[in-house]
C-alpha cells in the first residue's frame, strides 16, 4: 500500500526525526545526477520520485565476500576470492596499439601469480604495483594452463594500509552502469545518517527474541561481522523483516478498521432470488461453493461492510458464487456490479451469466470501452433509474463517472491487478458497499496474510462435477516434429488446440518473431488456417482471432500468454506450452487451466529446451504430479522465495524489500496478531508506542494508513 509521499503529504506530518532518512540519495557522497537516476531505478520504492536515503538502506546485500581467506598463491583454488601478501615482480606492458593485456608478475613463498589488466593506464599501474615492493592484493584467482592469474584485482594496498580493506564485504544487487564501489560508499554514508529512533516493538517481545534495535540491525546488515549475519534467520534480518511485516499488517488492519467505521448495511432478504439463481444452474453446487455462499450471506446480514476474498482454482466456479451473492443484494432492491480486468473477460462473464439471470429475472447489462456514446448514455440513464440490477464491465468504467441509483455490492475479478486505494474509491460509489474479491491465482496462506490481511477468505477447493483431470507430460523440443504430427491427428479428430509461446519483456521483437514463425510453421504443417493472438495486436484483431477459434472456424490458436487469464473455450482439449522452462509454476498452472473445461479428457504438453536447471526441472515435475492449484502455489513459494511469486510481477504480494514470504512466514502470523492488539489498545496511535509506530509506517511507505486516521 505504498503512497506518494511528496505528492500527497506535507512534510511536517512526518515525524521530524525521520528527515535524514527521507533526504534524496543525491545528498550522499559520490551520487551525481547520472548516478542518482541509476540508483533510483535500482532501489526506488515509488516510480514517480527519486530514491531516498531510506530506500538505499533497505537495499540489503545478497551475499558476502570474505577477504580474510589468505591461503597463499599455490593453495588458492580456481574461482576463489583470496587475499595475497605478495612481492611485485616484472611488468610486461603490451606494444602500443596492441589489444593484448598488460601483465604483472608477483610471488610469495609458495609460488607465482600474474595480474592481468585490459585497457590499462600504464602510469597508474606502475604507481599501484611498484616493482620489488610488497603489496596486499585481493581478488578472484583463476587457473589457466596450470598457472594462477588474477584479472583486475579488487584491492592493492601497502602493508600498512591493509586495515582499509574490509575483512568482510557485502555484495549488493547492481544495475548496468553502477559500480559496487560507488554503491558501497553511498551505503556507508547512509548508515552514518541513521538517527536514534523510538522503539516501536513491544518490550517483552523484543526481550524474548533477543533482537537488536532497528539501527543496530541495519548497520550490521551493511557491515556484517560474519557470513551468517545476513542469513534470513539471523537476528538482524529477523528484526528488520518483522518491522516490515508489522508495518504492512498494521496498515492493512487500519484500512480494515476504517472500512468498518464507514458503516455497513444489513442485507438479509428471504433469499428467494438466490434460490432461483441456484435452481437455474445445469449442475449441483460443490460443497465449497455452498459453504462460500453461506459465509457471504452471513457477512451481508451484518451491519458491517463485507470485505471478502474468494479464492478458487481455475474452473472452480467462482462466478456462480458471485452471482448467488449478488442476487441477495438485488432482492433488497439494490444494485450490483462486477468488474473484470480485461474486455475479453468482461464479455465472457456477461455471456456466462446472461442465461442464469434471464431465468431468475435479474436485469443484466454490459458496459465496455467499445460502447458508443449513445449506448453509454442509455446505460447510465438505466442505472440511475434503477432499471439495471447488475452491470458487468472493466475496471476503467467504475473508476470514472459511472453512477448508480443504489449500489450495494461490487465483485472484483482478479484482485491482484489493483490495490487497496481502488477498493476505497469503489466503496464511495454507494452506501455501505460490500466488496467481494475473486482470484483464480491460488495464493499460499502466508501470502494471503501479506496482501489481503484486511480481508476474510473463502476458498473453493473442489472442481465442479463432470470435469475430467488434465494429463500433463513434458517433452524435449528435439521432438517438436512428433508433437506437431500429434496435434495434426488430434485436429483431424475434431479437437481444438492452444499453442502457447513465451514472451520475455527484454526481447519482445525476438519473441514476436518466434510466435509469428511458429504460426507460419503450423499453418504449413497442418495445411489449414491457424488463429494467432499476441500483445502487439489491437483489440479487434484479438477478438476476431478468438471468435474464429471459439466458433471452430479455426482449430488451432497460437498465442503468447495473453490467454493466461479467463479465456473460456470448453471444447479445447490440448494445450502445448513451448519453452515451458521459462514460465513460473503459477503461470503454467493458469495456462493449463485453459483446457479441461468440458467433459472430454484433456492434456497439457510442456515443451522444454534441455538441459534443464534444478528449479525448472522441479517445476515441470510438480506440474506432472498434481492439478491442485493450492499445492502448486505452496511449491512455487518454496522454489522462488517470496520475490517474483505468482507469475510475472502480477502478484498479489506487496513488494517486500527485506521480508521473504518463504523464510519469514512465522513472523507474519505474529505481526498480524501484534497489529490487531495495537489497534484494540491504541486505535489512534496516540500512546508513546503509537507515536513510534507512526515512524515505522512512514519508514516502510505505509503512511496512507495514517491519513485514514485523520479521515476517520
Amino acid at each position: 500500500m505504498p503512497c506518494r509521499l511528496s505528492k500527497v503529504y506535507t512534510p511536517n506530518m512526518r515525524p521530524p526525526v525521520l528527515d535524514p532518512l527521507f533526504a534524496p540519495v543525491s545528498t550522499l557522497p559520490g551520487i551525481g545526477p547520472k548516478i542518482e537516476k541509476l540508483v533510483s531505478g535500482l532501489v526506488g520504492s515509488q516510480p514517480d520520485r527519486d530514491a531516498t536515503v531510506a530506500d538505499l538502506l533497505f537495499h540489503i546485500p545478497h551475499s558476502l565476500i570474505d577477504r580474510r581467506h589468505r591461503p597463499g598463491i599455490a593453495y588458492s583454488e580456481n574461482g576463489d576470492i583470496v587475499t595475497l601478501d605478495v612481492t611485485i615482480g616484472r611488468h610486461m606492458a603490451p606494444p602500443r596499439h596492441s589489444k593484448a593485456p598488460y601483465r604483472i608478475n608477483a610471488y610469495d613463498e609458495t609460488g607465482q601469480i600474474t595480474f592481468v589488466f585490459f585497457h590499462p593506464r600504464h602510469d597508474w599501474l606502475e604507481k599501484t604495483f611498484p616493482e620489488g615492493e610488497r603489496r596486499i592484493v585481493s581478488g578472484k584467482v583463476e587457473w589457466f594452463n596450470e598457472r594462477p592469474q588474477m584479472v583486475h584485482p579488487d584491492y592493492s594496498l601497502k602493508p600498512e594500509e591493509a586495515e582499509e580493506m574490509p575483512a568482510i564485504e557485502p555484495v549488493y544487487p547492481l544495475t548496468a552502469g553502477l559500480s559496487s564501489k560507488t554503491l558501497q560508499k553511498a551505503v556507508r554514508a547512509a548508515v552514518d545518517r541513521v538517527p536514534h529512533l523510538p522503539e516501536w516493538l513491544n518490550y517483552a517481545h523484543l526481550h524474548q527474541t533477543g533482537w537488536p534495535d532497528f539501527a543496530e540491525a541495519l548497520k550490521t546488515l551493511h557491515a556484517p561481522h560474519e557470513r551468517n549475519d545476513i542469513d534470513p534467520a539471523s537476528p538482524f534480518m529477523q528484526r528488520l523483516a518483522y518491522d516490515e511485516l508489522l508495518a504492512s499488517q498494521l496498515a492493512l488492519a487500519m484500512v480494515r478498521a476504517h472500512m468498518r467505521t464507514l458503516g455497513g448495511v444489513s442485507r438479509s432478504p428471504k433469499g428467494e432470488l438466490q434460490k432461483a439463481v441456484i435452481a437455474s444452474l445445469p449442475f449441483q453446487l460443490t460443497g465449497s461453493q455452498a459453504k462460500a455462499i453461506e459465509e457471504i450471506n452471513e457477512d451481508l446480514a451484518k451491519p458491517v461492510r463485507m470485505l471478502r476474498l474468494l479464492q478458487g482454482d481455475v474452473g472452480a466456479g467462482k462466478t456462480v458464487v458471485a452471482l448467488a451473492a449478488l442476487a441477495q443484494v438485488i432482492e433488497t432492491g439494490a444494485q450490483g456490479a462486477l468488474m473484470a480486468p480485461t474486455e475479453i473477460l468482461a464479455r465472457q462473464h456477461y455471456a456466462s451469466m446472461l442465461p442464469l439471470c434471464e431465468k431468475a429475472g435479474i436485469r443484466l447489462a454490459l458496459m465496455t470501452g467499445k460502447d458508443s456514446q449513445k449506448e453509454r448514455r442509455l446505460r447510465q440513464e438505466q442505472l440511475d433509474a434503477g432499471e439495471i440490477d447488475l452491470v458487468v464491465g472493466t475496471h476503467a468504467l467504475f473508476q470514472g463517472t459511472v453512477t448508480f441509483r443504489n449500489l450495494a455490492m461490487v465483485v472484483v475479478d482478479e484482485q491482484h491487478r489493483f490495490g487497496v486505494h481502488q477498493r476505497l474509491a469503489l466503496s464511495a460509489k454507494g452506501n455501505g458497499v460490500d466488496v467481494l474479491v475473486m482470484t483464480a491465482t491460488p495464493i499460499p496462506r502466508t501470502l494471503v496474510l501479506t496482501g489481503f490481511g484486511d480481508m476474510d477468505v473463502s476458498r473453493l477447493t473442489d472442481k465442479p462435477a463432470g470435469r475430467k483431470p488434465i494429463t500433463t507430460v513434458s517433452v524435449s523440443l528435439d521432438r517438436l516434429d512428433e508433437i506437431i504430427g500429434r496435434v495434426g491427428a488430434a485436429v483431424a479428430d475434431g479437437q481444438k488446440v492452444y499453442w502457447v509461446c513465451p514472451l520475455v519483456e527484454e526481447s519482445e521483437k525476438i519473441d514476436l518473431a518466434a510466435v509469428e514463425e511458429r504460426h507460419r510453421v503450423l499453418e504449413h504443417a497442418l495445411r489449414q488456417r491457424v488463429s494467432l493472438v499476441h500483445g502487439r495486436m489491437n483489440a479487434d484483431e484479438k477478438d476476431a482471432a478468438m471468435a474464429d477459434f471459439k466458433s471452430g472456424a479455426t482449430k488451432v490458436l497460437v498465442a503468447t500468454t495473453v490467454i493466461e487469464v479467463g479465456v473460456d473455450v470448453p471444447d479445447a482439449t490440448i494445450i502445448v506450452i513451448e519453452h515451458a522452462e521459462r514460465f513460473g509454476l503459477a503461470q503454467l498452472h493458469q495456462l493449463r487451466g485453459r483446457v479441461g473445461r468440458g467433459d472430454k479428457p484433456s492434456s497439457c504438453v510442456l515443451l522444454y529446451k534441455g538441459p534443464l536447471g534444478e528449479t525448472a526441472g522441479a517445476r515441470l515435475n510438480i506440474m506432472r504430479q498434481t492439478n491442485d492449484g493450492f499445492l502448486i502455489a505452496e511449491e512455487d513459494l518454496k522454489l522462488r522465495g517470496g520475490g517474483e511469486i505468482l507469475g510475472t510481477r502480477q502478484s498479489g504480494t506487496p513488494g517486500f524489500r527485506i521480508a521473504r514470504a518463504d523464510e519469514h512466514a512465522d513472523l507474519m502470523e505474529v505481526a498480524r496478531d501484534d497489529a490487531r492488539l495495537i489497534l484494540e489498545l491504541d486505535p489512534d496511535l496516540k500512546t508513546k508506542r503509537g507515536e513510534a509506530l507512526r515512524c515505522l509506517l512512514y519508514l516502510f511507505g505505509r503512511d496512507a494508513a495514517i491519513r485514514l486516521l485523520r479521515a476517520g
